[in-house]
């Protein structure tokens, strides 16, 4: 463990900082934005900086439940066609008004494709076939091809844009620019510096209220070790992702403090369900055929080979929570009597025998090494765990973005509209949407379809037509007590079979010096309006 610096040294530094606590917020975050264009990407880091700048019709509380944002309220017309209710008032950072013709041209935007994007949420938009109509200057229609029930929660994944400051844009490049960089959001553009931080400031005019702010930078400090010591030597007022071992002693300081909260994110072991895999040998190093990893048995098996209580316990500082539910807890759709599988090491060579593969075989666990709480170490982990039941299992751990990439299309059968990933085996996560199961059933459950954006997390083309009814079904059910049912019902389908191995849900913390507030979030984003000095 680190040597830890004396609260008395902590507070004197804090005093020397050049900046003013007053008014600037300085916030260490582990990951930098790549682009303020709120179309290009879905990535967290990204996310979190554009929501001070952008919003959506349906925001998102802490709980990830939906709130009003730009829109004041929805409902459905009838089985087909949702109404939503603008609020009326609300003015661009530029001073113009906000209307419905805004909406529109967001959502013709993203239908028309962003150029260039690497993961647009306007698939969004395809899901339902939503169509849309201005009625008036502030209330839309939304249309979609049969009853569907999350009209409102898509909406919650779309920043709406200004059509007179976007309009023919180069997409990402004039808002990282801050030419399009206009939104109704609580602060304004000031400066964007890859690898160094985001300015935004204080909008004065923001229809949500006054903010406690009237700066806040986002300063990138990838390394753990190095944010923390950010923090400690009053560089900055809060960090996200402080190290697991270090929350302890964070917690008894006196000069800072510790926000927490179950995270949204689930961290999970993906196969890879191609006939043959690249990735996988026999003990000799010869392809084998047919894939292992498509006997359920086999799943079965690497999950009770990974022992989670100790995961927890002595990599993650107790900041996960083991799963086999797909949803964290309180969640709609959360399956209750679903419990994190026991560590059976035993039991998990006897089902690698009854498979036939009890001399064991060779795979390639891939997995990013900047991204998810502890992931290389996760990683490591879990190759020695199976490598303890006979599966030798070498770990490739990577930059997230060479990782992702390699996840979502890195096969060389790839091509435009047909993504194929490249790994045999891989640790990646998913944050639920909305508290909705819908989502995630769809996302990580559903078979791939490009077209409708089911299985957009499905890297391992898991395909069971059972699940696909179900999640479909799901997705055109109004009534939320039926699809719960549903939802739930594809889940068990989906866990009995393995169709991946749940590890845990991350835990949320954040550290900053005494005298801030903080609501934590379980979607894992700083929001600078959900901090506050207390006296």
């Amino acid at each position: 463990m680190r040597p830890w610096m004396p609260g008395a040294l902590c507070a004197a530094l804090l005093a020397a900082a050049p900046l003013s606590a007053q008014d600037v917020l300085t916030i260490g975050v582990r990951s930098e934005a790549s682009s303020l264009d709120p179309h290009w990407t879905q990535l967290s880091a990204d996310l979190q900086v554009q929501e001070h700048i952008f919003e959506k019709l349906v925001a998102l509380d802490s709980a990830s439940q939906p709130v009003p944002g730009l829109a004041v309220s929805w409902e459905p017309l009838d089985e087909t066609t949702w109404e939503f209710k603008l609020r009326e008032g609300v003015r661009w950072h530029d001073g113009e008004s906000f209307t419905a013709d805004d909406v529109i041209f967001t959502f013709d935007r993203l239908k028309g494709g962003i150029s260039g994007a690497p993961a647009s949420p306007a698939f969004q938009l395809d899901k339902g076939s939503k169509s849309w109509e201005k009625i008036d200057d502030y209330t839309i229609h939304i249309t979609t091809d049969g009853p569907y029930p999350t009209v409102a929660e898509d909406l919650a994944m779309l920043p709406i844009v200004a059509e007179h400051a976007a309009r023919g844009v180069t997409e990402s490049v004039d808002f990282n620019s801050g030419q399009a960089a206009i939104g109704t959001g609580p602060f304004l553009f000031e400066e964007y510096s890859p690898g160094s931080r985001v300015t935004v400031k204080k909008n004065p005019g923001w229809w949500g209220g006054e903010v406690a702010w009237d700066q806040v930078v986002f300063r990138p400090v990838t390394q753990d070790a190095s944010r923390l010591a950010a923090l400690l030597n009053g560089d900055v007022d809060i960090i996200d992702y402080p190290p697991t071992v270090d929350l302890p002693q964070l917690r008894e300081d006196p000069d800072f403090t510790v926000s927490t909260i179950p995270s949204d994110r689930l961290i999970y072991l993906m196969p890879g369900y191609k006939h043959v895999e690249p990735f996988i040998t026999d003990n000799d190093g010869e392809v084998m055929v047919p894939n292992p990893l498509r006997d359920w048995r086999v799943r079965k098996a690497l999950s009770l080979a990974v022992n989670r209580e100790a995961i927890r316990d002595r990599i993650m500082g107790g900041a996960s929570l083991p799963a086999k539910n797909i949803v964290p807890p309180g969640f709609f759709g959360y399956v209750e009597e679903l419990e994190a599988d026991p560590y059976d090491p035993e039991a998990a060579q006897a089902l690698l025998e009854e498979a036939g593969y009890g001399e064991g075989f060779r795979i390639t666990l891939h997995g990013p090494n900047d991204r998810y709480i502890n992931d290389a170490r996760i990683l490591e982990a879990v190759a020695q765990m199976w490598s303890r039941v006979g599966i030798t299992t070498e770990v490739d751990a990577m930059p997230r973005n060479i990782f992702f990439s390699r996840l979502i299309r890195g096969d060389e059968l790839s091509m435009p509209g047909f993504d194929v990933p490249e790994f045999s085996m891989s640790m990646t996560g998913w944050g639920t949407v909305a508290g909705e199961a819908t989502y995630t059933v769809s996302g990580t459950l559903e078979t791939y379809n490009a077209a409708t954006g089911g299985g957009n997390g499905n890297f391992g083309r898991y395909s069971n037509p059972e699940i696909d009814a179900r999640s479909v079904l799901a997705k055109r059910t109004i009534d939320p007590d039926t699809r719960r049912g549903i939802l739930q019902e594809a889940i068990r389908i989906g866990m009995a079979d393995y169709a991946y191995i749940p590890l845990h849900f991350q835990v949320n913390n954040w550290a900053m010096r005494a005298g801030l507030e903080h609501q934590p979030r379980t979607n894992e984003r700083t929001l600078a309006t959900e901090i506050s000095r207390v006296d």
